[in-house]
């Protein structure tokens, strides 16, 4: 064992969950800040088919979505940092976050959804859905939302 890797046995040995936490996500914003979007996607590509092995997707997903959004914390954390991503925040191209959400999501549900046991499965897709369809007709006048509820059913009904 190197120096280095001593080092860092005895400060994270001494360390709660919290700070251990607090630190990782401060290296994590350190590392990813020069990273272009496409770095970060190939990264994720490359890194996707060995997170994969030997995990239960079923387990994983919610413990990683609740904690990449949670914290509560209005400015601090994941939530908070998406939070200045969706509104284009102060940094340089934090615009892309809704972008890469449509991109993502979709691909995320791809490989859960098969994995899910059925009644779990319905009682996701339907929450999803009307997530989806509350959401993606804020703010329309009711010509548009009938005109969105009418092209969401004919691509269901497809």
């Amino acid at each position: 064992m190197g120096m280095m890797e001593k080092m860092m046995d005895r400060m994270m040995g001494k360390m709660s969950k919290e700070e251990k936490d607090d630190m990782m996500s401060k290296m994590m914003d350190k590392f990813f800040a020069d990273m272009t979007v496409e770095d970060k996607q190939k990264m994720m590509e490359e890194m996707r088919p060995k997170m994969m092995e030997e995990s239960n997707m079923m387990e994983m997903m919610p413990k990683m979505m609740m904690s990449m959004m949670g914290g509560g914390e209005s400015e601090g954390g994941m939530m908070g940092m998406m939070s200045k991503m969706m509104e284009g925040g102060k940094e340089k191209d934090m615009s892309m976050m809704p972008l890469m959400m449509t991109e993502m999501m979709p691909n995320c549900l791809v490989m859960m959804l098969p994995k899910m046991p059925k009644e779990n499965k319905i009682e996701f897709v339907l929450k999803m859905v009307i997530s989806l369809m509350e959401q993606g007709s804020a703010g329309m006048s009711e010509e548009e939302k009938i005109d969105f509820v009418s092209k969401v059913a004919d691509k269901v009904k497809a």
